[in-house]
């Protein structure tokens, strides 16, 4: 498997809506293995495909070990619910992070690699990765969403009330 190159913003591929994927064949799923990877790498836990320089609908969340990854081809939103702020980062702002409001609960319907289609309903912060991905498919970056830029600082003083 190859680690990609993230794309930062401001690259245009970034704020450009997502085609739809229509073949489903080995190159996507070599895409898909490689984007995993690199999201890995990165210490991510989500990454689309713009990110990586393909236009095309297609992306990944992954939280750990235990869960299995969520492969989202041509995923749609198909119902939400619930709203809370939480901070977010994002692999192409590198050392940016802000509060940002999203639903609480999302459904959605997508394909799998080999084009099945699958219904998935999240909550909480799986929910918010979800939602964060499909977002870069449509071209909407996190960074006009955020309600209140957040220092790393903040992340240390946490860290240590939890010691």
């Amino acid at each position: 498997m190859t680690i990609l190159k993230i794309v930062t913003h401001p690259s245009p591929i970034l704020t450009t809506p997502c085609e739809e994927v229509t073949v489903f064949d080995d190159e996507l799923g070599i895409l898909l293995d490689n984007m995993h990877e690199t999201m890995i790498e990165h210490d991510g836990v989500g990454i689309a495909a713009p990110q990586v320089g393909k236009s095309i609908r297609v992306a990944i969340v992954d939280f750990d070990e235990e869960q299995e990854i969520i492969e989202m081809i041509n995923p749609v939103v198909t119902a939400t619910g619930g709203s809370e702020v939480e901070v977010e980062g994002c692999l192409s702002f590198p050392g940016l992070f802000g509060e940002v409001e999203r639903p609480f609960h999302v459904r959605i319907e997508a394909q799998e690699r080999d084009g099945k289609l699958y219904e998935l309903e999240a909550e909480g912060y799986e929910a918010r990765a979800i939602l964060h991905e499909i977002d870069h498919l449509n071209g909407v970056l996190f960074d006009k969403k955020i309600q209140r830029v957040v220092d790393p600082s903040e992340f240390e003083d946490e860290e240590e009330d939890d010691e």
